[in-house]
């Protein structure tokens, strides 16, 4: 008979529902009484198994779906179900289908799990791994026994990891490989030679771990940074690793694996008897363990396979089954995540706490450079310093002024020095001491400010303030953006570290270290202006995200409260609000509105007022974009930011009256007969002749010069086309030059969809004498020119579809799609007119779900309902797009009627529909 163990407590449900031991047993006994060999055996065996194990993962999935946080219970149910699989087929393979001879010398075979099997930690679809142990080489008995196990377990579709070795194999591979000797601190006997086992553990403590504390250790954290950075680097990366990723479960398991190879524990609570964390702080382990456990397991159960990716889709499967709900104006999914990532904060808390215990005990070395450079800085008093981190001298002390919180971030800051973690737990324990009273005093002001304005480097104390929960307690509106992740493909961090990488970039531009990249920002902050007002602006200007309310508009409302109480006086608390209230302004100016109408350029100087306004709101607008993430900043981005800045700043000193069309026609047409030097004045004058004002103000004289050498002698069958890198702006230049008749912006744009090409700009234009010149802005799959290499395929394609050799609406459909882990994004279209934003033309702005086809279906619809597109900008934030066309009725008028609005309105929403249905097919 098999050795089961007993069932543990607490289980999610009744063991017997798990795995009915006695049951099983008498079926199998007598399923095989009468079978002659191994494979028949086998045969009877394994489809009783295989029905055990389904009937017992379904119950414990039914019990987790009732009690979706409870992972302890989970995974021991996991762990419990595994080893009655297990010792029941040791048990076939040695009473049934193996047995010893009585006569014959007793076979010495344990079983034993390594591990997160031994550990006793198992998900859904975790790794079964074994460890057959002999004493002496594997006997023929041994290996029967060991390959008809394995056999019993694939059949099972178990994936199981195995190795067969003695004690002496266990202690030489582990001494050479860190990774098995891991898996050896986790071992635990199921069966076989329970007295082997024994020995096994006694002498790999004697011979393997004793005395190699410090070099495991410093192997685990080298290979915890080496995964950390396989991972992303940093904590809040948006489809995290539960497992793999920064402050995942590996992050806590590695804690566990150095305390038991240092003090034999066997339970993570024997850390608080050690001293390594207090009560609460292992409180915290448990709550964070047991979050990233129950996370793991629905999404096991959710793939059906070992799966650790929390990517998009999953997240809001996973928030699903958990029970989160939509509140407050966020997604169900947002609310999971942010859970998620303060447990993986806490997970960092407690790895640094840890780490500088063991750097106390010496068992953990400091980098070498350090010691070998390490110059310790003079400390004001009241401080001291252990293991090159600042620590307090006398904790009383310390406490009885509330404004030591601030000054020991203060004096980490100046020293440069890191601070000690009892020095975190005595703040984070002490958090009720930041009050109204102390957040007013003008000393506490005045600290707070200077973290920001005087070290030079603000990222690091904002982010420990906010780690520790002080930026929280200081200004109490932040708190709700702690950890808030922004359900999108478009933002990389949460609310709170966006807003971190942000006057991450402030500084950076401030020490003269983005001077290349980002020209005029750098000479708006070395010409001077308001750094005060600048800091706590972009500290502020998401703080009102999350609720029902436009954020800006409510952050506006946070910042009337917050600045005073940061001491700025009446004068920079407006410019703050202000800056809050309109910092989407210039990057909305700038990346959806035409900036060659002269209409955008007034009512954004008319919003602005005023060049001080203009520099601040142009530096922010630039940090802003810097901090969503990497590859959000661009030279398109760069270019359209400047050109705006440059014509507003131009307006505001000059008058608004500088900005019309006269004046810009005439002055780009001066310009287009230097660039056409060497032309026949006569022919020059006939491209002169034969545009319409927009275009002069529309285009640079460049492309202007494209055109006019495509328009040259061009016959009206003939489609020119000109494709040239425009590295200023980090796109394809695609100029086309043919005759104009209805539709032509939608053949244009669906030629370049097929081609994979993502518009980012367009202009067209039709000339006086019948042609028309359309010049696109594109971009490769990657944000990327195109290669001078692909272009000749890019032209060939495009040509091809332009002569109709290609029906684009049907080629689009397989294209036209969008991925699994993408379509878990919602985004709600929104579709309006604006007569006012420009002089000649009606500006219909489109916001919906991105997809390669969607600009093809946009203006074929307009085309089809005899709407001329003049411009289009396209701005893509993640899956989310804002199509903005400037466009004319067929008799060359605005859209004012409102009827024609919503008669409009509802085909596009129906081609948005209609693709978005063919999309997800």
């Amino acid at each position: 008979m098999s050795n089961i163990p007993a069932a543990p407590d607490s289980l999610i449900c009744p063991a017997e529902m798990i795995f009915d031991h006695a049951d099983i047993q008498a079926r199998i006994d007598a399923a095989t009484a009468n079978s002659p060999t191994d494979a028949d055996i086998r045969a009877a065996v394994v489809p009783i198994l295989t029905e055990a194990r389904k009937r017992g993962m379904d119950a414990i999935e039914t019990g987790f779906a009732k009690r979706p946080f409870e992972a302890r219970p989970v995974t021991r149910a996991y762990t419990w179900l595994t080893d009655c699989i297990v010792i029941t087929a040791l048990d076939v393979a040695t009473r049934l289908m193996h047995p010893l001879p009585d006569s014959a010398d007793p076979e010495r075979l344990a079983l034993i799990a390594v591990g997160g099997y031994g550990r006793g930690e198992m998900a859904p679809y975790s790794d079964v791994d074994l460890l057959f142990l002999t004493r002496t080489k594997i006997s023929d008995w041994a290996e029967s026994v060991i390959e008809s196990m394995l056999y019993i377990l694939w059949d099972l579709r178990l994936k199981v990891g195995h190795a067969s070795r003695t004690i002496k194999d266990c202690i030489r591979l582990g001494r050479e490989d860190f990774t098995i000797r891991t898996a050896l601190l986790e071992h635990r006997a199921l069966g076989g030679d329970l007295d082997l086992a024994a020995e096994l553990d006694r002498r790999l403590r004697k011979e393997l771990f004793k005395g190699t504390a410090p070099e495991f250790i410093e192997a685990k954290l080298a290979e915890r940074d080496a995964r950390h950075e396989r991972q992303g680097g940093q904590r809040y990366v948006v489809e995290p690793n539960v497992k793999e990723g920064k402050g995942g479960l590996r992050d806590l398991q590695s804690l566990f694996w150095i305390a038991k190879y240092l003090h034999s524990v066997q339970d993570a609570a024997d850390l608080v008897d050690l001293k390594v964390f207090t009560a609460d702080e292992f409180k915290n382990f448990l709550k964070a363990e047991s979050f990233l456990w129950a996370v793991r397991c629905h999404l096991h159960l959710i793939t059906g396979r070992a799966s650790d990716q929390l990517s998009f889709d999953l997240q809001v499967d996973v928030a699903e089954r958990m029970g989160y709900k939509d509140k407050g104006g966020r997604r169900a999914v947002e609310h999971f995540m942010q859970d998620y990532f303060r447990h993986a904060t806490a997970t960092g808390d407690l790895t640094r706490i840890f780490l500088t215990k063991l750097e106390a005990m010496h068992v953990k070395s400091e980098p070498l450079l350090e010691r070998i450079f390490r110059r310790t800085p003079r400390i004001k008093p009241g401080y001291k310093v252990i293991h090159n981190r600042i620590a307090i001298e006398n904790e009383t002390a310390f406490l009885d002024d509330k404004l030591n919180i601030l000054r020991l971030f203060e004096e980490a800051l100046r020293t440069g020095m890191l601070i000690h973690p009892d020095a975190m737990r005595l703040i984070t324990a002490n958090l009720d001491l930041i009050d109204d009273d102390m957040r007013t005093t003008r000393e506490a002001q005045r600290i707070f400010l200077d973290l920001m304005l005087k070290h030079g480097n603000p990222e690091r104390a904002l982010r420990r303030m906010n780690e520790l929960g002080v930026l929280s307690a200081f200004i109490p509106e932040f708190e709700p953006i702690v950890a808030m992740m922004q359900f999108n493909m478009y933002h990389s961090y949460t609310v709170d570290e966006h807003t971190i990488q942000c006057i991450r970039n402030l500084a950076q531009i401030e020490k003269g270290e983005l001077v290349e990249s980002l020209p005029l920002a750098s000479r708006i902050l070395r010409e001077g202006v308001n750094r005060k007002v600048l800091y706590v602006a972009l500290l502020l200007h998401d703080i009102g995200k999350g609720r029902d309310e436009d954020h800006s508009v409510l952050g506006a409302k946070i910042a009337r409260k917050v600045a005073p109480r940061l001491g700025l006086n009446k004068a920079d608390c407006e410019t703050v609000e202000w800056l809050v209230r309109y910092h989407l302004l210039m990057s909305d100016m700038a990346q959806k509105r035409d900036l060659s109408d002269p209409r955008t350029l007034r009512d954004f100087a008319k919003a602005v007022k005023t060049r001080k306004r203009l520099d601040l709101l142009t530096v922010l607008t630039v940090c802003d974009i810097r901090g969503v993430g990497p590859g959000v900043w661009n030279n398109w981005k760069a270019m359209l930011l400047r050109q705006l800045h440059r014509e507003t700043a131009q307006a505001l000193e000059h008058g608004l009256e500088e900005l019309n069309r006269e004046n810009r026609g005439a002055e780009a047409k001066r310009l287009l007969r230097e660039a056409l030097n060497g032309w026949d004045p006569a022919a020059i004058r006939v491209e002169a002749n034969r545009h319409y004002p927009p275009y002069w103000q529309g285009l640079d004289t460049a492309t202007q010069a494209i055109f006019a050498n495509l328009l040259r002698d061009i016959p009206d069958d003939e489609v020119r086309i000109d494709l040239h890198p425009d590295e200023n702006r980090d796109a394809t230049r695609a100029c086309f030059a043919l005759v104009d008749h209805p539709g032509i912006f939608s053949r244009l744009a669906g030629a370049l969809a097929l081609v994979g090409a993502n518009v980012v700009d367009a202009r067209t234009y039709t000339s006086k004498d019948g042609y028309a010149t359309a010049v696109f802005w594109v971009q490769d799959a990657d944000g990327h020119p195109y290669e001078e290499a692909r272009l000749p395929r890019l032209r060939k394609m495009i040509s091809k579809t332009l002569r109709g050799e290609v029906l684009t609406s049907e080629a689009i459909r397989s294209r036209d799609k969008i991925k699994k882990r993408e379509r878990a994004f919602k985004v709600a279209t929104s579709i309006t007119f604006d007569n006012e934003g420009s002089e000649i033309y009606t500006i219909i702005e489109v916001d919906t779900r991105d997809r390669p086809g969607l600009l093809f279906d946009l203006t074929r619809s307009l085309a089809a309902n005899n709407v001329y597109i003049a411009s289009a900008v396209i701005a893509t934030y993640g899956e989310q797009v804002v199509d903005t066309f400037y466009v004319k009725d067929m008799f060359g008028l605005k859209f004012h009627s409102v009827p024609k609005q919503k008669t409009l309105e509802r085909k596009l929403r129906d081609a948005i529909v209609k693709g978005a249905e063919r999309a997800i097919s």
